[in-house]
């Protein structure tokens, strides 16, 4: 088909006629210039140039040049990213259901072969395992080793795919956590592609992947059933999203870190409410901040709720690419290019300032040290006033900020045993401190704050108890290279922070046992013991099962209480320890300040080691280079692997659509309240032993030890099915405790959720979820979904959701209800031990109002959130993957 705008393409440089782009400003629309935002720019260019008449028409792009008024309207349009970047934990699902795909439409008598990647997929494989290594110097050797152990059957699969579908790029095990090797290595920032030049930009199937908006690369996480259909050439359809203008000024104090930014921005972006919405950042106080520390900003972006917060490229950006070493050619074309159309930056030139849906301000010189928690990355609590916001937590109801514990036991101390030495545990105790994920790791500032920290800590003769899980997992090689050569290094070792691995590890619940002494003393004083790590997630039961209490902080700061051994402690008051000669060490004493680091980043971190250890990257691994795969086109599943298994979803799919029928007479299977993240419906840490999911492991002649984690059997729906709502951390409103039970209402057992699920569906009950506002936040977790639809829930009911999570609900074809304003669980005095009718009419439109009638003979209405048309149609298919099979097979 011809593009409507083809009178908008020309050569980039006449030197070279081939090498063509759309040129946005032959437009010729006031509007592009003068009002648009950045981020609106980048989808205007994607419409203009996919513009075919029929997946992208004419009225699209006007949609979106008008966005000033189309932006309060709920104006729907489609969005063709340039590229997908999967992570291995989604990547697994991904490809097999793409193999599970090409079984159906070969049984709907079409052709396997159509089941194609048709845009660059590249996939990482950032899965690392941190066992009881600890403080051990060959931590990093024997976890790779284990992680091979463990997950050969899914590397082999994942190789597999890589042959097995077009464009799919795979970075080895070991290289590195998704998204910081994106930034430092994948991202283009400018394709050139079929001789034509486009701004780079992507979704990715965790929700973090907005980090690389802080490098001027439109992006956002989409759960992987999502993703998967735009790599099989769908473009996503969205609803245009607001932009608010996050204006930044003034200059951080010297004693801050960017952690301590983002951790101000999120509270404050939490509290302005920007779910949904794109946030822009401009101002002057940008160019204070290195791509590096808006990277870590941009990272946190699920934790503030929007769809991305991005940056536009400015002289910075391109600094930051000669820094990572990319290419000089490529780098004289990205900025010409971006220069040409509009979308390149000067941050203190306030003409170029578009305009926002509304603008909020941050001044960098208001900002001081931070944490966040105890149990959300939202909940921000000044390093000065940490020791009494935790005891106020100790004693508050229980809640987000609050544990419950009666005043007397607030100085309960237990004694034990650790390497024949004694110790003492209390609440508040530190016995996991992690310098871990992508959000920090990222960002040298922050890693070389710690190392020099680390390193002045040593020489002043401090320590951290050895009974405390300490690590290092950095996001990629370079971070290792820039230590080692800088002389931090040892000094970390020496304090126990030992590289253990190159993933999402701690962030992610991958920390391993604490020493069992430590466990007992935990459980015989019920102590809310912490755990400090440089995340950007600190849900309840995320982090560890043993650490009720976890804090979001610095990479410095990550050290600083490891060595107090408390989060009971006022720094500005009391000393961080007393060493051997006992004198009293502050930390004032030993803190580093932003100018000492960015010298010594300055003189360390160098394009040559981007180069050296991203251009063996693909090669150096050579236990995955020694990897066998299949090659096969269609998979051969083995009817006895527990990692890889052909899922359910397409069993019994026909080429005619199933009218969608009303939820008659279903139960309530889950009562919950507010931000239910998609760690307590789908977790991904560790299967408890006395789990369904453990069960069924052990039926298949599996020990413990060859359990692994939630997260690496996500290839196996038989182990995810058992493992939705298995989150110990579940608060159900029918049994009014954490614990992963339910109530079967029918007689009225107390049970697994697994298990009162299957048998509801044994008696063919329908069911679904109550719950409170923001359901489904957190991770961009595609069996969050799956998981609720092979249970057999038809609908969940809630006051509000994640955008993800909703989205995914709709890719599975489980309806996302929402309560009408004002209403609530609560406000209808539902109970949840009534029986829901859902009447779906004939005909649906999006946002529509339907009824929902009780067995009681009470009645109200809820909004169901198809959000757009296309969403409807997915709906009625049964789903996104549905919908392409049934159009793959008619061709």
């Amino acid at each position: 088909m011809t593009n409507s705008y083809a009178h908008t393409i020309e050569p980039l440089d006449p030197q070279k006629p081939d090498h063509k782009f759309f040129n946005l400003k032959k437009l010729k629309d006031p509007r592009y210039g003068k009002t648009l935002p950045f981020s609106i720019r980048v989808l205007l260019e994607s419409a203009v140039r996919n513009c075919d008449g029929f997946l992208v028409k004419k009225e699209d792009v006007e949609k979106i040049l008008n966005w000033k008024v189309t932006q309060s309207q709920t104006v729907e349009v489609p969005f063709r990213p340039a590229r997908v970047i999967l992570q291995d934990f989604t990547g697994v699902p991904a490809v097999v259901d793409f193999a599970a795909m090409r079984d159906a439409v070969k049984k709907l008598q079409g052709d396997p072969e159509k089941i194609n990647p048709v845009c660059p997929a590249d996939l990482v494989i950032d899965h690392s395992i941190q066992v009881d290594f600890n403080r051990k110097s060959d931590s990093l050797q024997k976890n790779q080793d284990l992680e091979f152990e463990r997950n050969r059957e899914r590397f082999e699969f994942l190789k597999w795919g890589s042959k097995a579908f077009r464009n799919m790029r795979i970075i080895p095990p070991g290289s590195g956590i998704v998204h910081q090797v994106n930034l430092e290595y994948l991202a283009r920032v400018v394709f050139e592609q079929d001789e034509y030049y486009y701004p780079d930009s992507l979704v990715g199937t965790d929700s973090h992947t907005t980090m690389i908006d802080g490098l001027g690369v439109l992006g956002w996480g989409v759960g992987g059933i999502e993703a998967e259909a735009v790599m099989l050439g769908q473009p996503i359809s969205m609803v245009l999203p607001e932009v608010i203008g996050y204006k930044l000024q003034g200059t951080p104090n010297k004693y801050i870190t960017s952690t301590d930014i983002v951790l101000t921005v999120t509270k404050h972006l939490r509290q302005v409410g920007v779910v949904g919405k794109f946030v822009e950042f401009f101002g002057p106080g940008v160019a204070q901040l290195s791509i590096a520390d808006r990277a870590t900003i941009a990272n946190m972006c699920p934790e503030y709720g929007a769809t991305a917060a991005f940056f536009p490229v400015d002289q910075i950006s391109i600094h930051y690419l000669k820094q990572t070493g990319r290419d000089a050619e490529k780098l004289s074309y990205i900025e010409k290019y971006l220069k040409a159309v509009g979308m390149f930056r000067d941050y203190s030139n306030t003409a170029q300032d578009p305009q926002f849906t509304q603008v909020v301000e941050l001044d960098l010189s208001t900002v001081v040290p931070c944490c966040s928690g105890p149990k959300r990355p939202q909940d921000k609590v000044a390093v000065s006033e940490m020791k009494q916001d935790f005891k106020t937590c100790l004693g508050a109801k229980q809640g987000f900020k609050g544990f419950q514990v009666a005043p007397e036991r607030h100085d309960v101390r237990v004694s034990f045993q650790f390497n024949g030495a004694e110790y003492s545990l209390s609440h508040g105790s530190v016995v996991i401190a992690a310098i871990t994920s992508c959000t920090n790791t990222s960002n040298p500032s922050v890693m070389l704050g710690a190392g020099l920290l680390a390193q002045r800590a040593v020489k002043a003769g401090l320590s951290v108890k050895p009974y405390i899980k300490t690590s290092l997992s950095p996001g990629s090689g370079v971070v290792t290279y820039y230590l080692k050569e800088s002389g931090v290094m040892d000094f970390l070792s020496q304090l126990g922070f030992e590289v253990v691995g190159y993933g999402c590890m701690t962030c992610i619940g991958n920390s391993g046992p604490l020493p069992e002494p430590v466990v007992e003393a935990i459980t015989q004083g019920d102590l809310v013991a912490a755990g400090v790590l440089s995340g950007n997630r600190n849900f309840e039961g995320r982090v560890h099962p043993n650490t009720r209490a976890n804090y979001l902080a610095s990479p410095p700061l990550v050290i600083a209480y490891a060595i107090a051994g408390t989060v009971r402690i006022d720094f500005e008051k009391e000393p961080l320890a007393v060493n051997s000669q006992g004198k009293e060490v502050f930390l004032r004493d030993i803190w580093p300040t932003r100018e000492e680091i960015q010298a010594v980043e300055r003189q360390f971190v160098i394009p040559a080691m981007f180069k050296e250890v991203y251009e063996k990257v693909e090669k150096v691994n050579e236990r995955w280079n020694s990897l066998k795969a299949p090659s096969d086109k269609l998979y051969a599943w083995d009817p006895s692997s527990t990692y890889i298994k052909s899922p359910p979803f397409f069993d019994g799919l026909t080429r005619e659509l199933q009218t969608p029928k009303s939820i008659t007479d279903a139960y309530v299977l889950l009562d919950l309240g507010d931000s239910v993240t998609t760690d307590h419906i789908s977790p991904a840490g560790n299967i408890a032993r006395n789990s369904p999911a453990a069960r069924y492991l052990t039926s298949r002649g599996l020990t413990p030890r060859e359990f692994n984690s939630y997260g690496s059997r996500r290839g196996n729906d038989a182990v995810m099915a058992r493992g939705t709502f298995a989150n110990i951390r579940l608060l159900n409103k029918f049994i009014n405790k954490q614990a992963p039970c339910t109530i079967y209402l029918p007689t009225g057992e107390t049970m697994d959720v697994f298990d009162a699920a299957e048998k509801y569906q044994q008696a063919g009950h329908p069911l679904l979820i109550l719950a409170g506002k923001e359901y489904g936040s957190g991770s961009s977790r595609d069996w969050a979904a799956k998981g609720p639809f092979l249970l057999g829930i038809k609908a969940v009911l809630a006051e509000s959701y994640e955008r993800i999570h909703r989205s995914n609900l709709v890719g599975m074809g489980v309806i996302p209800l929402e309560y009408l304003p004002g209403d609530s669980t609560e406000s209808l005095g539902l109970s949840g031990r009534e029986r829901y009718t859902v009447i779906i009419p004939p005909q649906i439109t999006p946002r529509m109002t339907v009824d929902i009638k009780l067995d009681t003979g009470k009645s109200f209405q809820a909004k169901m959130r198809f959000d757009t048309d296309v969403e409807l149609t997915y709906f009625h298919h049964g789903g996104i993957l549905n919908y392409m099979i049934r159009k793959m097979s008619e061709n």
